[in-house]
């Protein structure tokens, strides 16, 4: 887990982690209710 208060720099500890360090600032959006809808619509002709 990263630590913002921690000594090491944000890009040290996902270095460390292994993991991009544009990962640390990413913040998921939620699923817009028309892409939602769209996803249902794809789904039902699918199966």
């Amino acid at each position: 887990m990263m630590d913002r208060q921690h000594d090491l720099s944000l890009t040290r500890q996902s270095c460390l982690l292994g993991i991009s360090r544009g990962s640390v600032y990413y913040k998921p959006r939620p699923t817009s209710q028309t892409d939602l809808a769209l996803m249902r619509r794809i789904d039902e002709l699918t199966n």
